[in-house]
């Protein structure tokens, strides 16, 4: 595939540059959510099946997912989205799926829904390897660190600004 390539004539000078008839992305997001007031809720016994449903909705949104881990109070999902999907309604249709498939699948999970806030992080392709890796040590990751502690941790690297009483 070639770009086309013209130029833009200005006295004195002139300047090429590539006409970009097309749009490039690589959105790569890790997503964070957890379970309403971080209930254990998700057990080994529901993970595999959960996470396996949760790429399910991944891929029907037109994305891929790239790994998904957790614990029993959250969920980590490192996916590629499409650009013509907002993120909010993405994570939305994950959230609202997943607790309702939740239900219909395990009915003595009854109570089950995620709280109503996530966090979402770019990931670049250089450093997708390496989310992938944390991603998939996520169980021993957390006998030794709170996923509060995390996901302050995450906050803090991220630059975004919160408020410690309602993490």
């Amino acid at each position: 595939m070639r770009c086309k390539l013209s130029t833009l004539y200005q006295p004195h000078n002139r300047i090429e540059y590539l006409t970009m008839s097309q749009s490039f992305t690589n959105l790569i997001y890790h997503l964070i959510f957890s379970t309403k007031d971080r209930r254990p809720l998700i057990t080994l016994d529901y993970q595999p099946r959960l996470y396996e449903y949760i790429g399910g909705t991944i891929r029907g949104l037109g994305g891929i997912s790239l790994g998904i881990n957790g614990v029993e109070d959250h969920v980590h999902v490192l996916a590629k989205l499409r650009p013509d999907k907002a993120l909010s309604d993405v994570l939305r249709d994950l959230k609202v799926g997943a607790s309702g498939w939740m239900h219909d699948v395990f009915p003595k999970l009854s109570d089950f829904s995620w709280q109503r806030g996530y966090a979402a992080f770019t990931v670049s392709q250089s450093n997708l390897l390496q989310v992938q890796r944390y991603l998939a040590i996520q169980k021993e990751h957390h006998q030794r660190i709170s996923f509060r502690d995390e996901f302050i941790r995450f906050l803090k690297e991220n630059d975004i600004e919160f408020d410690e009483r309602y993490v």
